[in-house]
């Protein structure tokens, strides 16, 4: 059963646990040999306490014993992203200066899954302070692609992606401030959400008024996306831009397990743009692939036409957002430590100091019309769709690529240009697997919606997938 149980869904091990057909210490046993017997070519899973999962695997057993109410993740074992705290429990956040952060607490989605009975066993790589779409860093080395192990598995979920793909476990954690969910989701045929602000709040001690950055979830299902948004997502007293509605807004019948899966996407209104209308240079090989599933939308009944919203906007809502957040996240850091700090990090918080009123202004009048401009187009619009990455997973022996297509890259942001727009607007983003190169690497294509339409959207995906299968292609690890 252990093989098998490697790629049970959430709900389906969750379901077997429920059910004492499985125990939490079974399903923790065979997560952690996983880790043992894959993570040493993936480098994905970088700090275990096996005492402590134990233990509450145990703990879990014993409340299932005596027929204990718990929650719908009782006794799941998932790693956490570390960038997120977890009490007792290192967070490093990819860099030598908190190499021994020990919080005392855990984040909002660390706590939230905790209650709802996950086991957690350790934390994942991320890309020094989760900036770069490319996950290494000086404390850990690099993590690399379950589909190729000499590519990338992007960032700066980089570590979730390649152990949903690998089999370790079947959905976790992240977050996504460019792209971070979505873009590892790309990379490694899995399932990435980037929500509306406000669904999964943002709380001290950090900034309750936050907005770029936003918690999420990838699963190798849209229902297993479904399922964590569930328990995660919910108002917060603390957090003054938090959703008034509650997480089980996400529990819908057709996400469940032996949920007719027959989809159906009629009257659906979508804007199919892979590259924006020539504004993304994107490989070849990736615009095919994103291309070539426009049918799959208008045979499951959906209006498809080629219209876009005008993203003028959005480059410099989002460059001035992430400079600023970077300054009030790590600046203190760069004074007191210059030079413990990658050069990728550097420029992104002297762009946030070089920073004049008035470019703040000019970009909060800019976000301001952005906002109006994306109202507009989803009065037309349920749905735009476009590609997730702009190239395939690349060498990981490099930072980021620097060109695509012969078009020289500015930055180490340009090459997820497709993803920071997005961001940009405020919209839930989901990316969903698309297919597969000639050489068997993965590409996703990137549903948005309207801010607040998180559901909708999900069901959209949902209906892709389905129809697609893509999804239930593994690598041969």
């Amino acid at each position: 059963m252990s093989e098998e149980m490697l790629w049970w869904s959430t709900r389906e091990l969750a379901a077997q646990i429920a059910a004492k057909e499985v125990s939490a210490r079974e399903a923790l046993q065979v997560h952690l040999d996983r880790i043992d017997e894959v993570n040493p070519a993936l480098n994905a899973v970088v700090t275990r306490d096996d005492e402590a999962a134990f233990a509450q695997a145990e703990a879990a057993d014993a409340a299932a014993a005596r027929d204990e109410s718990f929650g719908p993740l009782h006794g799941v074992p998932m790693t956490h992203k570390d960038t997120h705290d977890t009490a007792g429990m290192r967070t490093t956040w990819g860099s030598p200066l908190m190499a021994d952060h020990m919080p005392e607490s855990d984040a909002l989605i660390v706590a939230r899954l905790r209650a709802a009975g996950i086991t957690t066993t350790g934390k994942t790589n991320v890309p020094e302070f989760a900036a770069g779409s490319h996950t290494f860093n000086e404390l850990f080395g690099t993590t690399v692609n379950p589909y190729d192990r000499t590519k990338s598995a992007s960032g700066s979920s980089g570590g979730v992606g390649a152990v949903l793909a690998a089999g370790i476990q079947a959905s976790g954690d992240g977050s996504d401030m460019g792209g971070s969910l979505r873009s590892p989701a790309s990379f490694n045929n899995v399932v990435g959400l980037r929500p509306s602000n406000g669904r999964i709040p943002h709380v001290p001690p950090g900034n309750p008024y936050a907005w770029l950055s936003q918690s999420g979830f990838m699963a190798r299902t849209v229902s297993d996306v479904a399922l964590l948004m569930s328990v995660a997502a919910g108002p917060h007293a603390s957090a003054p831009g938090s959703t008034p509605d509650p997480g089980g807004l996400f529990d819908l019948p057709e996400f469940a397990l032996g949920a007719d899966r027959s989809p159906d996407l009629t009257g659906l209104r979508v804007g199919f743009n892979p590259d924006l209308g020539g504004l993304l240079p994107i490989e070849t090989e990736v615009a095919e692939i994103v291309a070539s599933t426009a049918p799959v939308f208008s045979d499951l009944g959906a209006h498809v036409d080629a219209q876009i919203p005008n993203l003028t906007d959005a480059d410099e809502v989002f460059n001035v957002r992430r400079a600023l957040d970077f300054v009030s996240s790590w600046g203190g850091l760069y004074e007191a430590h210059p030079d413990m700090i990658k050069e990728s990090v550097r420029w992104n918080i002297r762009m946030g100091l070089d920073l004049t009123g008035a470019e703040v202004a000019s970009a909060e009048s800019a976000r301001s019309r952005l906002h109006s401009e994306i109202d507009r187009y989803f009065t037309g619009h349920d749905v735009l769709v476009l590609t997730t990455c702009q190239v395939l997973p690349f060498d990981a022996g490099i930072e980021y690529p620097t060109q695509i297509n012969g078009v020289q890259l500015s930055s180490y942001l340009d090459w997820m240009r497709a993803l920071c727009l997005i961001s940009a607007t405020g919209c839930p983003a989901i990316s969903v697997p698309a297919g597969f190169s000639e050489s068997g690497l993965p590409v996703g294509v990137q549903i948005v919606a309207k801010p607040g339409a998180d559901v909708e959207l999900l069901r959209v995906a949902h209906a892709f997938e389905a129809a697609t299968g893509h999804h239930s292609r593994r690598p041969a690890l």
